[in-house]
């Protein structure tokens, strides 16, 4: 039966009433939700307040009222996501609640280590990665990875906590820096592929299938070729190679949404990560695609709700 009311909520780190104009993605989804016929609220995490209860219609209360479940829940703060935050969507999920992406998956992605040990063990190709530990064993790494190297935090997003240590005296340096400050940060490190200096590929898949792919160009001296941090953008061919790495990334991470980074390599590509909260702006503005329009059609056909046509009373 033909529906016209679809009900979604946004999880977000800021709420409805406190968003910034540069919060493209969000305002994006309120925009399209409008022209789909979508009920679409935005919540903060902390608005929320949990009881573990056999009483589940009053188990969840949102500023401290309780509130009619929506039929689906967007989790849009990607590496961000807090304990507090996953804590909420787990409570949601076992309430009935569709939410796109689930909480495992989201907290899979987090973790980038994670990510490529899942990947590697399914036969998938990402950079060679170590886990570090202090004191680090600086030959060791060179032996394994040699220089450059890239290091990354566990989480970030961005290209947030991701630098480049072009030598073995900076990387020693920037090692000892962030023993001195937080010897317990965790710290990861990947082979530097030289292919992809200064530009990769994200590539966006909803519903396992790929809808768009750009690439990502970075500004003059800088590695990181990420559009929010300056970087340009342009429409990149899909070819089968790239569809089948990042629909297949997508489906071992048990990601419906996702952007997933792809590396060049010698004519062909490595998994740099994968996002459960991607951004689309770059994509938007140089590929002919509407990425809230892709995943709220894809919504509707995961639920079985759908948009009376304009034509029918």
């Amino acid at each position: 039966m033909l529906e016209n009311a679809l009900k979604g909520w946004i999880l977000y780190k800021d709420s409805a009433n406190s968003l910034k104009p540069e919060a493209y993605e969000i305002n994006r989804f309120i925009e399209v939700a409008k022209e789909e016929d979508i009920e679409l609220q935005i919540f903060k995490p902390e608005q929320f307040d949990l009881t573990v209860t056999r009483e589940d219609k009053q188990s969840l209360l949102v500023d401290g009222e309780p509130i009619p479940l929506p039929d689906f829940v967007l989790p849009r703060m990607g590496a961000g996501t807090t304990y507090f935050a996953l804590a909420v969507i787990r409570h949601l999920e076992r309430l009935g609640v569709y939410c796109v992406n689930s909480s495992q998956s989201i907290e899979t992605v987090k973790d980038k280590l994670y990510t490529h040990q899942i990947l590697a063990e399914n036969n998938l190709p990402v950079p060679k990665t170590m886990l570090v530990k202090f004191p680090v064993n600086v030959n060791l790494v060179e032996k394994h990875l040699r220089f450059p190297i890239v290091v990354k935090t566990l989480s970030g997003s961005q290209g947030s906590g991701v630098f480049l240590s072009e030598t073995k005296s900076s990387f020693i340096d920037l090692m000892q820096l962030i023993e001195a400050t937080n010897k317990t940060a965790n710290i990861i490190l990947q082979e530097f592929i030289s292919g992809s200096k200064g530009r990769d590929l994200r590539v966006i898949t909803i519903g396992g299938r790929v809808v768009s792919s750009m690439q990502r160009i970075a500004g003059e001296g800088d590695f990181k070729a990420n559009f929010s941090s300056g970087g340009k953008v342009e429409q990149f061919s899909i070819t089968p190679e790239i569809e089948w790495m990042a629909t297949q990334t997508s489906q071992i991470l048990g990601l419906e949404i996702a952007g997933i980074d792809l590396l060049f390599d010698a004519g062909h590509y490595k998994i740099c990560e994968a996002n459960s909260s991607t951004g689309f702006e770059g994509m938007e503005s140089c590929c002919n695609v509407n990425i809230p329009k892709e995943i709220f059609h894809f919504i509707r056909i995961r639920q079985g709700i759908f948009k009376k046509p304009d034509n029918l009373e």
